[in-house]
């Protein structure tokens, strides 16, 4: 029974008789094995860079779907068409990389161009969209999606609190400034034409109707349609009306539809009008999705001073997901006493959903820790996660419209 101790005590005896320059020299050995060690293990993580496929933007790990909907086929037609446009929408938030491998080898599907477009007025890029053809459709489309409003990025916000008046002389109407100045004009008073830039300072009309014209060229049966979410929906709206200014009527006719989620407004009621009119004169099909509480599509406020307003009808979608088509949405103006007590009861709705939703319809609609948290922050900001994309993604799959 004494050994065990005697050993210790030996032990003890023996280390204590050590060298201070060993017991010094031993430390910094296991310094170093550990050091070591530490670069090996490091090594094995790999941070992916901004624009390789493996880099996810913010929007993107919220809702990190990246496959279609395999039960809805394109016989189905419009859901098709708005299905593919709000996972395209979502899309447009990657980096071309990302945007390519998803686009060729997930969806099976063309990938014409992953752009950035560059701004005068910031000397910077500010301005993403792709395009895509799918040949899976009758006749074959195109998508043009822009990307939206990112969430750390100081001049996406800029754009959208520029909410000066633009009053073009060829159409009817004030436009949103930051918007359409987003497109690529140059001028406060008049949109420039026959412009010609290199390709490091292209700006997102002329490139994309110079590409959609070269591939209507090749293929007069092709049609095409614009989609966005947030920012990327109030771009896809004013597109059509750039064309418009242009007399682009080749190009408007070939124009299948417009699909915008969460889109805010962008010109005032006479601007609505002259949409109308065009949209209905070239037979265009203009969707505007509006999920529950959804604070953008408020926003700028439709009142006595901004004047905004939202033109054509609405589809409604609630945090049931039952769609319907309004003249307006619920609440037309975010700050709504009205809606406060609806506002928090959808909020915490939403909060127990994210839980239910893979039980009743499959795991493709689990929902990730870092959307849960954000899902919280709606209890205390009604409407703020309501904006994410996710919403429109499971309003279009699940939806009857």
């Amino acid at each position: 029974m004494n050994l065990p101790r005697y050993n210790d005590e030996r032990r003890w005896t023996e280390q204590s008789n050590q060298h201070p320059g060993e017991r010094e020299l031993g430390r910094q050995l296991s310094k170093i094995l550990i050091a070591n060690y530490m670069m090996r293990e490091a090594r094995k993580v790999v941070v992916p860079t901004k624009e390789s496929a493996s880099f996810i933007s913010t929007i993107g790990h919220l809702d990190n779907r990246v496959d279609l909907d395999k039960n809805i086929k394109p016989e189905c037609n419009n859901k098709y068409f708005a299905s593919l446009s709000a996972m395209a929408s979502k899309l447009a938030y990657e980096n071309k990389e990302f945007i390519r491998v998803t686009v060729e080898e997930r969806w099976k599907m063309e990938l014409l161009g992953a752009y950035n477009f560059w701004d005068e007025r910031y000397g910077g890029y500010t301005t993403q969209a792709f395009t895509f053809r799918d040949k899976n459709a009758y006749p074959d489309t195109i998508f043009v999606a822009f990307r939206g409003t990112e969430i750390f990025s100081a001049l996406d916000w800029i754009t959208d609190i520029d909410i000066q008046w633009y009053k073009s002389p060829d159409t009817k109407g004030n436009i949103h400034a930051g918007f359409i100045k987003a497109l690529g004009l140059k001028s406060d008073t008049a949109w420039p034409t026959n412009t010609n830039t290199d390709d490091q300072h292209r700006d997102a009309y002329d490139t994309i109707l110079k590409d959609l014209k070269s591939h209507f060229e090749t293929n007069h049966r092709t049609k095409f349609v614009l989609t966005g979410h947030s920012l990327g929906g109030a771009l896809a709206v004013l597109f059509p009306a750039v064309l418009a200014m242009h007399n682009e009527i080749a190009v408007l006719e070939r124009l299948e539809a417009v699909y915008t989620f969460g889109q805010p407004r962008v010109g005032d009621e006479e601007f609505g009008r002259f949409m109308k009119e065009h949209f209905e004169r070239y037979g265009v099909g203009y969707y505007r999705f509006v999920y529950s509480h959804d604070i953008v599509p408020r926003l700028p406020y439709d009142d006595s001073v901004m004047m905004f307003k939202h033109f054509g009808a609405c589809l409604y979608i609630n945090s049931l997901y039952e769609a319907k088509v309004v003249e307006e949405e619920p609440f037309k103006n975010y700050f709504d006493w009205g809606a406060v007590v609806t506002q928090q009861v959808d909020a915490l709705w939403e909060l127990v959903r994210s839980f239910l939703l893979p039980r009743m319809f499959g795991p493709e609609y689990n929902e990730g820790l870092l959307l849960k948290m954000f899902r919280m922050i709606g209890l205390l900001c009604p409407g703020l996660p309501a904006h994410g994309p996710q919403d429109y993604i499971n309003a279009t799959r699940l939806a009857t419209y």
